[in-house]
């Protein structure tokens, strides 16, 4: 069984790169060698892990990706530090709409 990760970096410029692979350890290396010229951290390096979840199924991993990818940093900073409770907060506050 192959499996995928979802990942987290903190960029050197303080902000985070997410991304799905099927080898975190190599993707890890490449990211900080910076062996994809071009890409969004390249020039960002160093780069630190700051999460990371493991799947089996491919297609639930780059829904987790595509899902990151569009939180807020505060949201991201709740997934990191495992605060469930703030993120679920900071999901309500999405969701409400401003009354007139």
């Amino acid at each position: 069984m192959k499996n995928y990760y979802v990942y987290i970096l903190k960029c050197s410029d303080g902000t985070y790169y997410t991304g799905v692979t099927n080898n975190i350890n190599r993707r890890l290396s490449e990211h900080n060698s910076g062996a994809i010229s071009g890409s969004y951290t390249h020039s960002r390096r160093p780069l630190e892990l700051m999460f990371h979840e493991e799947f089996n199924d491919i297609n639930n991993a780059i829904l987790l990706e595509k899902r990151i990818k569009g939180w807020s940093r505060k949201k991201k900073e709740a997934l990191i530090e495992e605060n469930f409770d703030e993120l679920k907060r900071l999901s309500n506050l999405k969701n409400c709409r401003k009354v007139k």
